[in-house]
């Protein structure tokens, strides 16, 4: 059972617009698989369903029965399909203000037992950082991984000077994918006992080739290992792999431009200086 006050609660529920039963885009059968696909349970589940049993309801049945970390992971991994969802044009931003997703994280981490932020990170800051010692090196991992890997670091720097973005998104998360594969390959239990780690139907942690990039940086930062600037902005990563298909891309009317080229550079610039340390 969570501990949230009638406070934190208000602020969910605004934030998941949960006012007239629903929860945000979310149909019946769309809610269901992103709480199996993301959560590893039924949210349509009876111990969950009070009142009307509407998405709401069921959403508030879950709070008031799933243990505290799962709670916290859903909350983050709502916030996650709210972003995403804004970069796709399905949400409108000036519908979901930064200062109800700020708290609302808040509310998350307090759940997870992560200590609260000093600072909130604001963009332009995160945009104007300069890095001068990003080494891949520096991450340990197998040679001749590292050395692709590198390799990618320099074709990336040669499609944001023509201003290939498609291509640089592409490979940002690519590169940060197999960069925290190799780290989750040499740390399996520290990722496996992640309350972040994701799960399958039977509550068992998936292997971690059936993982999203979202997953390791969720995980990642669970264990200290990134920051949170990462995952603030790592929203421009998360689908990469499903972009490649044309009609996805045209389906989800995706046109990336420089600016989001260069928060998924700086995105993986940061991750790999954090990793490093």
């Amino acid at each position: 059972m969570a501990n949230l006050n009638t406070n934190e609660k208000q602020v969910l529920e605004k934030l998941f617009q949960m006012k007239s039963g629903y929860v945000l885009n979310f149909s019946d059968r769309t809610m269901r698989e992103f709480f199996n696909d993301e959560i590893g349970i039924d949210i349509y589940e009876e111990k969950y369903k009070i009142g009307s049993g509407s998405k709401a309801n069921c959403l508030r049945g879950f709070w008031k029965e799933a243990d505290q970390s799962i709670i916290g992971k859903s909350i983050h991994k709502l916030i996650d399909y709210i972003e995403n969802q804004m970069l796709l044009g399905e949400l409108k931003k000036e519908d979901y203000p930064e200062d109800l997703i700020s708290r609302s994280k808040e509310i998350a981490n307090k759940l997870l037992g992560i200590p609260p932020q000093s600072q909130e990170i604001k963009e332009n800051e995160f945009l104007n950082r300069e890095f001068k010692d990003v080494n891949i090196d520096k991450l340990k991992l197998d040679g001749t991984v590292s050395v692709i890997l590198q390799q990618r670091l320099d074709e990336i720097k040669k499609c944001l000077n023509v201003k290939a973005s498609l291509s640089v998104i592409f490979l940002c998360g690519s590169t940060l994918e197999g960069i925290l594969l190799g780290i989750a390959s040499s740390h399996p239990k520290d990722f496996n006992m992640s309350s972040s780690s994701p799960k399958d139907k039977t509550d068992k942690v998936k292997p971690f080739y059936d993982w999203s990039l979202s997953d390791f940086i969720n995980v990642a930062r669970e264990l200290n290992l990134l920051g949170e600037d990462v995952k603030k902005f790592s929203h421009a990563l998360r689908d990469f792999r499903n972009y490649i298909h044309p009609y996805e891309q045209m389906s989800s009317n995706f046109n990336p431009d420089e600016h989001t080229a260069k928060i998924c550079w700086q995105v993986l610039q940061t991750a790999i200086i954090q990793l490093s340390r």
